[in-house]
């Protein structure tokens, strides 16, 4: 590094530190302002944006409507975290974190709040008896690879993409010692793939919906700038054959592209409420 960094005896926070985030980040929890949050006419309310986090619940459930579950039925409303609102009072009451995505099952009474990608993941897979299985050591494997994208994530994402792609000024440090780790990751995946079709066995299941949008868009080169290059994803043959099946699923095409508020405004879907939304978006060419 270019400077030696001394740490204070007592961390105090900085306002004018942290980048592009510097708006939005703070030491304190809690609502910023008041704001309720929007309530469609479906049983599931989905408050989220398309980051990878975001996009694993838009797949399971597009992967359940696909499955003809009717009743899996939702709105999709945007909770635009570059702006803040994660912070709105209505959001803070059904995830105490202010982390997307969040979501409120309207269907039962009372109505349960559901936070964590994963948690609402296990939810949603147990409600509608897809895509995780009841009992047994093949439960027990999706459940460990669910696991292990919630712990590993946080070193791609906050880790390697923050100090690749987000931090102000870019460290040799961090970078290697992130990079050192996706690449630990990538092979473990890569491993595991070259035994079995899907990550948790043979059956498709959530734990290969949970860790698509980080790992298989790493590997398809949709992730953090030229990562893809950087880190050699084309070595990771078994990641490759994976990242591309699982994008040809129509579940996969259809929930990638809920509360995506990237690019060019006329592409994008910022709210989704009937299978009509989507296929307007993919006619308009989002993708």
């Amino acid at each position: 590094m270019s400077d030696v960094y001394t740490p204070p005896k007592v961390w105090t926070w900085d306002k004018e530190s942290g980048g592009k985030f510097a708006s939005i980040n703070r030491p304190v929890s809690g609502a910023t302002h008041d704001k309720e949050l929007p309530v469609g006419e479906h049983p599931h309310q989905l408050y989220s944006i398309g980051t990878p986090n975001g996009i694993k619940v838009t797949l399971l459930f597009e992967e359940l409507l696909q499955k003809g579950m009717s009743d899996a039925e939702y709105d999709a409303w945007l909770i635009h975290i570059g702006e803040g609102d994660q912070f709105g009072s209505g959001f803070v009451e059904v995830n105490p974190n202010s982390k997307i995505p969040a979501m409120v099952d309207r269907s039962v009474t009372p109505q349960v709040n559901v936070f964590e990608s994963g948690s609402i993941m296990v939810y949603l897979a147990e409600k509608f008896g897809a895509f995780l299985p009841t009992t047994g050591p093949e439960r027990t494997s999706v459940m460990n690879w669910l696991f292990w994208q919630m712990g590993s994530a946080p070193f791609l994402g906050g880790g390697f993409g923050h100090f690749y792609n987000y931090a102000p000024e870019k460290y040799q440090y961090p970078i290697d010692r992130y990079a050192m780790e996706v690449k630990r990751q990538m092979d473990v995946l890569d491993k595991q793939l070259g035994r079995h079709e899907f990550i948790a066995g043979d059956d498709y299941s959530i734990a290969d919906m949970a860790i698509w949008p980080w790992y298989g868009a790493l590997a398809l080169g949709k992730l953090y700038g030229d990562a893809d290059t950087f880190l050699s994803v084309h070595e990771y043959e078994n990641v490759q054959r994976w990242s591309k099946q699982l994008k040809g699923r129509e579940g996969v095409r259809r929930g990638m592209i809920v509360s995506k508020v990237w690019g060019n405004e006329d592409k994008q879907l910022k709210e989704r409420h009937s299978a009509k939304d989507i296929d307007d978006a993919l006619s308009a060419g989002v993708e």
